[in-house]
């Protein structure tokens, strides 16, 4: 049976290079970078090393990289230590309603200490207005966060015009990049971001290893203290192995990103095509064009997309039905509530989401194998027969 795996927006296998590089780092070359002796030394030069490479990555310095454990932790780190870094300036601070749990939560906590927060609402493909957010920034706004883009969904965000507003205003901005870092040209220079999150393993990096980009000069309180480690924002030994994965990772990147582009935007359309020819009743959720160039997010009406899901893994096609850190909850998408989709239309979505290992043959299977999936679970379904009866006598 082919296998056909759709889910890089979950995660990526790590590349063969990658593996390679990391793979000294945990035997002969096993040293603490902390340490002084020449093990030691040669476990720090690597970790640099990889430092500077997922620094050019991104338009970045160096010494405005600082590793963490995962996306989850950079948006951590960036919204609680950008705000009680800076709150002597002021305690608002405004993110959008699509952003990842990882930045709506700790906003939520945010909020019970004292912070006062603001969502700003997007519109039905998923865009955040500029202006919208040049309204809600106050006296006392210290931070605004809003993510490059959806990864769910896929939409790109005007982060350039965003950041723009914010440094004319003299607000921290900080935006979740995790989803587009290794598959669209991001430069923290041209966005004017003041704090960017990366993470490996969404870029064919090792899971587990990931980074926070803060501006020179720019305050942030560390939420792991103990050691020196990090330039004293991160305490804790550092994991060489990853760090030294998230580099190599970051280098092939850079190298490949405008061929990624150019492989992946046909592809991606080519699945949505012809899924569109044979499927009726199909919406497709985020912008139509500005978007990430793998992204497919579909909802098709009268199915459930766990069903969908599951006979698609029976086929050797591996989807999902939503973000990796919210598809075990069964509830509906907040990033679809958030862009109008109703809730039966939500829960008929799938979020297929390609790669460079992807192949037309691959697409051309999944072509083949989900409309019937589709129509034989809508057979399943009283809604369906209801919708078919109310044609034929309209």
């Amino acid at each position: 049976m082919r296998k056909v795996y759709l889910d890089h927006a979950a995660t990526t296998p790590v590349h063969p290079e990658v593996v390679e590089a990391m793979l000294p780092y945990f035997t002969a070359k096993f040293g603490n970078p902390s340490n002084l002796h020449d093990m030691g030394r040669e476990a720090k030069n690597a970790v640099e090393d990889a430092r500077g490479k997922t620094a050019a990555l991104i338009g970045a310095r160096p010494e405005e990289i600082f590793f963490t454990s995962s996306g989850t932790e950079s948006n951590n780190f960036a919204v609680k230590g950008l705000a009680h870094a800076n709150s002597q300036k002021g305690n608002h601070i405004i993110v959008s309603q699509v952003e990842h749990f990882s930045v709506l939560h700790p906003v939520k906590s945010l909020e019970k200490a004292g912070f006062k927060v603001t969502q700003i609402a997007p519109d039905k493909q998923g865009i955040i207005d500029p202006e919208a957010v040049a309204k809600a920034i106050t006296k006392e706004t210290v931070l605004v966060s809003i993510m490059h883009s959806n990864n769910e969904i896929g939409t790109l965000q005007p982060i350039a015009e965003i950041g723009a507003i914010t440094k004319a205003k003299g607000v921290l901005f900080h935006t979740d990049a995790v989803a587009s870092v290794g598959w669209v040209p991001v430069d923290v220079q041209a966005l004017g971001v003041d704090a960017l999150s990366l993470s490996g393993h969404q870029f064919y990096g090792p899971k587990g290893a990931a980074a926070l980009f803060v501006r020179k000069g720019v305050r942030i309180k560390p939420q792991i203290e103990g050691g020196v480690q990090e330039d004293g924002r991160r305490g804790g030994t550092e994991d060489v192995p990853g760090i030294v994965g998230l580099g190599k990772a970051a280098e092939i990147a850079a190298a490949e990103m405008p061929r990624r582009g150019s492989y992946l935007l046909p592809l991606r359309d080519k699945l949505l095509q012809g899924l569109q020819e044979k499927i009726s009743d199909l919406i497709v959720n985020g912008h139509p064009t500005r978007r990430l160039p793998h992204n497919v997010n579909v909802s098709f009406l009268f199915v459930e997309g766990e069903s969908m899901l599951l006979f698609l893994n029976m086929a050797g096609i591996y989807v999902s039905s939503g973000s990796a850190c919210t598809s075990r909850s069964l509830k509906s998408s907040h990033v679809l509530s958030c862009i109008g989709t109703d809730a039966a239309a939500a829960n008929g979505t799938l979020l297929m989401t390609l790669g460079m290992g992807t192949s037309a043959e691959d697409v051309d299977y999944v072509i083949e194998k989900l409309p019937p999936i589709v129509q034989r679970l809508r057979e399943m379904s009283p809604l369906y027969e209801d919708m078919i009866k109310n044609r034929k006598t309209t």
